[in-house]
């Protein structure tokens, strides 16, 4: 088919001028202020899922139910709509950069007539906003990308309050799946934050962390090489420059099996027990790690100018002063000082 047949073409770009029916629900363009309160991210794992294809038979999953957690865009398109391809790169960045306040939909009109016939969608490229299940706002149209990004702010501003709040609740999504193992969503979460605030501690710290546990430590090198002074002594950060550290070090104690063999020997070969809790340590053993470390102290406290105590702080400044392994551990460095 081409453009000029095509009967969902349009001459000019814009807002649209008529409202759309949807489900019985019908809305006004511009209205997207009023459209209600919507919530960011509703899931660890959807950070990784801003942007789809949707059939008629999921529409209603992926549009109608989707957008009670957040405004999800529809844009309704056909491979031969040449706007329609001017359009696409522009709105998938900005989608990107809204980092979870909005999801992009996508629907085929060629495959799915019926819902854009529902809808009296009648020109191409048409982007609905959907929010809380209704249609909201939408324009026609392949407009500008300062025109598109206005229209997600409006939109997704009205219902997820300021970009700081946007941030926030982002990062906060992105760390759980980071303590879920989820670290696609996670380092997606933490990126979509870069991309809007290149310089935000708790992203730059969030994507090492993903990048350490993916064991790309190389990575985490450069990114930390191209820091300043005070970002690398941000205290998320400096725990992951501790993290190198101890790895590197435990990649020249050897063989563990050869240092448990030695305890097994001789319980009080104290050196074979730090190494070994070194080692433990980086292969993420956290408990395990510290009570060896603790059994040295409660052996001899003096051992090395009370070495085990001085490894077991290194311990904490990389597990951070909430993790529970640091919580549980420093309870019982106290009750063996102070008994």
């Amino acid at each position: 088919m081409s453009e000029r047949d095509n009967p969902y073409s349009t001459a000019s770009s814009g807002q649209m001028n008529a409202s759309v029916q949807f489900a019985g629900a019908t809305a006004a363009p511009g209205n997207g202020a009023a459209a209600g309160d919507a919530r960011l991210l509703g899931g660890a794992g959807e950070a990784a899922d801003l942007i789809k294809e949707t059939t008629t038979a999921k529409f209603t999953a992926d549009v109608i139910q989707e957008s009670r957690n957040q405004p999800v865009l529809v844009d309704f398109w056909a491979p031969w709509c040449g706007p329609c391809r001017q359009l696409t790169p522009i709105i998938e960045k900005v989608v990107r950069e809204a980092a979870g306040r909005v999801k992009l939909v996508k629907l085929n009109i060629d495959d799915h007539p019926a819902i854009p016939g529902q809808m009296g969608i009648q020109s191409i490229p048409a982007v609905i906003a959907f929010v809380d299940g209704r249609p909201a706002d939408g324009f026609m149209g392949a407009v500008p990308e300062s025109q598109v990004r206005e229209f997600i702010d409006r939109l997704a501003g009205a219902a997820g309050g300021s970009e700081a709040e946007a941030i926030e609740a982002v990062l906060a999504e992105a760390k759980a799946a980071l303590a879920a193992g989820d670290l696609n969503a996670a380092s997606q979460g933490f990126a979509g934050v870069l991309q809007i605030d290149p310089d935000n501690l708790k992203a730059l710290a969030g994507t090492t962390e993903c990048l350490m546990e993916a064991g790309q430590t190389d990575r985490v090198r450069e990114m930390l090489a191209s820091l300043t002074d005070e970002q690398r002594n941000d205290p998320e950060l400096a725990s992951v420059a501790a993290r190198i550290a101890q790895a590197d070090e435990v990649a020249k104690l050897g063989d563990p099996t050869a240092l448990e063999a030695r305890l097994a020997a001789n319980a009080d070969d104290h050196e074979a027990r730090r190494d070994l809790a070194k080692i433990l340590n980086v292969r993420g053993e956290r408990e395990a790690a510290a009570e060896h470390l603790l059994a040295i102290m409660r052996k001899d406290r003096i051992w090395e100018d009370d070495g085990a105590r001085r490894a077991l702080l290194s311990f904490f400044e990389a597990w951070g002063p909430t993790d529970p392994a640091t919580l549980a551990a420093r309870r019982k460095l106290s009750s063996i000082l102070f008994s």
